[in-house]
């Protein structure tokens, strides 16, 4: 099947000397994954590289045999060129885990519009912003929307919030978050990407940070702790 598509970039693995294994969400099917052979075979290696780096929006067509196998580009461009993405540390380092929280989360060929248009608004803003510190958590929080976990706000008055059932409470359960734990998440819950950046302090993003990972967790099966983590709280420190 030829199929004409937008994509992000989830992942790039190299192949042997040559070639890439390039991993994708994809508008039209989910996430798909594409053989790129001779990616740096030849003097345009450094172009095509710059088509794979992380959450780069791309125009594609392909073949896909949908056979469980690696699908082949036909033709491919930069949907939305960034302007600062890949050149600045802090938003390269955010887009780097991001990439990792996606791939994660998203099963294969697993068709979600609504999220990619997400991403994809979410992506150009941070390309064109500098005040991002929060950027990270706000995505992580708002992209649970699309995955059906999103926390249930109808009783915000509560002083806990229950992790396995996304539900503020009034009792101390088990899978609760302290009380300022969950003034910390209500905060976050309330805020949006044009907010004050500097409503956390340091300490508080990197429990905020904890407490997202630990939600995703409770919520999708193999949820794996991304590797680019300890690289975040670094440059974010």
């Amino acid at each position: 099947m030829q199929i004409k598509t937008k994509a992000i970039v989830i992942s790039a693995l190299k192949y042997q000397e040559k070639s890439l294994i390039v991993k994708c969400f994809t508008l039209s099917h989910g996430l798909k994954s594409y053989f790129v052979r001779d990616a740096f075979s030849n003097r345009k290696s450094n172009q095509k590289m710059a088509y794979f780096q992380p959450m780069t929006i791309l125009e594609i067509e392909a073949n896909h045999k949908n056979k469980g196998t690696l699908e082949h580009f036909k033709e491919i461009k930069i949907a939305a060129p960034f302007q600062s993405i890949h050149l600045d540390i802090f938003k390269s380092t955010i887009v780097m885990f991001i990439s990792e929280i996606v791939h994660h989360s998203i099963h294969e060929e697993e068709k979600n519009e609504p999220l990619f248009v997400f991403l994809e608004a979410a992506l150009q803003w941070l390309d064109e912003h500098d005040e991002m510190a929060n950027f990270h958590l706000i995505l992580m929080l708002e992209m649970t929307k699309y995955f059906g976990f999103y926390p249930d706000t109808s009783d915000m008055d509560m002083p806990f919030f229950e992790m396995n059932e996304g539900v503020f409470t009034p009792f101390h359960a088990a899978g609760s978050l302290s009380e300022h734990e969950s003034n910390l998440f209500k905060k976050l819950i309330a805020l949006k990407f044009d907010n004050n950046q500097k409503v956390f302090h340091v300490i508080e993003r990197q429990l905020l940070l904890k407490i997202l990972i630990d939600y995703y967790a409770y919520h999708l099966d193999g949820f794996k702790r991304p590797k680019s983590l300890e690289v975040l709280k670094e440059v974010f420190s």
